[in-house]
């Protein structure tokens, strides 16, 4: 007669990638967990922030900038760190998600370190996470003096009404033609893309926006959540005239500019606090929301290529850990500079005339057949692999993996 086997055996397979257009369907949980860990040497590696903040929330704290934002913190100021995620456990022999096993990964660091580190898994728009939230910050941790905004999501419930918003990337005003990589089928093709609805724009705008971000700040300002001097910080992007019609003019720019204008009604509620909210403006890097833009990723192929060249290229772990040191946490104890719009700015370098005139000169002549020789295709790849734990130094990929990994 067969044994029956319990659910707390162990669930082990062999993880391979899985690449259905901009998305990888499987990740690989010791992969990402060496991931977590060159991002935390890479921060051990720099001065510490001794200025750095204590207590830090971090809404959206799983992949990309949010995870970076949480991994400088913690390593690099010493933060207590609370992150708020939607991810995917394992369930039934399918790998759990890419940002599942990062934020396992990150809390078993950190608190192998000493740090305090707790995590909700659910869905931040919604009004029963934010309550659980301010119930655990209530239990243990008390007022942050930083809270982190990096939520990158297709569609939004309206924890009021229960209307669910659609995001869309597409242009305003009349139709776009450019050129445009399917990442895929590693083909370069005209792309044209007809222009948003109101109806589009406006969705998009609640999606994407400001409007979500100052929910999380007043329900903490009225729970007394916030420190003296707190700060909140929400990233963006602008990028250059190449991508505008699709991006800065286009629908996501529109919600864009609504998350500059909540910088500025956030700064003014918490200026009792002595508090202040910032827009970030950082550059372009691979991540899954980036893969999903048309246009952007040839961009970034060839951005990496030049970059590199110039020896000034940065990921998500780079770019936070200069946002934190050279602007809103800066040794001599001065405060952030901010541009002619009140934005931070660490896209400086990405948008150095040098560099985009070099991007500006190989753009036109990027086919299918040169694209590996004219851009950095190959490492586009393996940068999006290594995002979901693939091609990690030191990781064999070919011998089974425990893929059920509990939080801490």
């Amino acid at each position: 007669m067969p044994q029956c086997l319990s659910a707390s055996v162990p669930t082990l397979a062999v993880v391979k990638p899985k690449v259905r257009g901009f998305v990888c369907v499987t990740a690989h949980p010791t992969g990402c967990a060496a991931n977590v860990r060159e991002q935390i040497a890479h921060v051990q590696s720099q001065p510490p922030l001794t200025r750095g903040p204590k207590k830090v929330l971090i809404i959206g704290a799983s992949t990309g900038y949010g995870l970076s934002s949480r991994i400088v913190a913690a390593f690099g100021a010493r933060a207590a760190t609370f992150g708020v995620f939607f991810e995917r456990p394992t369930d039934k022999g399918r790998p759990a998600s890419a940002g599942w096993y990062n934020s396992t990964a990150f809390e078993q660091a950190a608190h192998a370190d000493g740090l305090y580190a707790k995590s909700i898994n659910g869905d931040a728009f919604s009004e029963d996470i934010k309550l659980q939230t301010i119930a655990r910050l209530k239990e243990d941790l008390g007022p942050v003096d930083l809270v982190i905004y990096s939520l990158a999501s297709p569609r939004r419930t309206d924890p009021r009404s229960g209307e669910v918003y659609k995001s869309v990337l597409k242009p305003t005003g009349a139709p776009f033609t450019g050129r445009t990589l399917d990442t895929d089928k590693k083909e370069v093709f005209d792309l044209t893309i007809e222009p948003a609805t109101d109806e589009e724009i406006r969705q998009t705008t609640k999606v994407m926006g400001g409007e979500d971000w100052e929910l999380w700040i007043d329900a903490l300002r009225h729970h007394n959540l916030l420190a003296p001097g707190a700060i909140t910080v929400a990233y963006s992007y602008i990028g250059p005239e190449g991508t505008y019609p699709i991006y800065r003019n286009g629908t996501i720019g529109i919600a864009k500019e609504h998350l500059e204008a909540t910088a500025a009604r956030l700064t003014a509620k918490l200026k009792d606090l002595g508090g202040k909210a910032w827009v970030s403006v950082n550059k372009a890097v691979v991540t899954q929301a980036s893969s999903a833009i048309p246009v952007v990723p040839l961009y970034l192929c060839i951005l990496l290529k030049v970059m590199a060249e110039k020896k000034v290229d940065e990921g998500c772990i780079e770019q936070i850990q200069r946002l934190f040191a050279t602007q809103l946490y800066r040794a001599d104890g001065q405060g952030a500079t901010a541009d002619s719009a009140g934005r931070l700015r660490v896209d400086d370098w990405e948008m150095r005339t040098d560099i985009q005139d070099e991007v500006k000169k190989i753009w036109p002549e990027v086919t299918t057949t040169n694209l590996d020789t004219l851009t950095a295709f190959p490492r586009y790849q393996q940068e999006f692999l290594k995002l979901f734990g693939f091609g990690l130094p030191g990781v064999n990929y070919d011998a089974e993996v425990e893929l059920d990994v509990p939080l801490a």
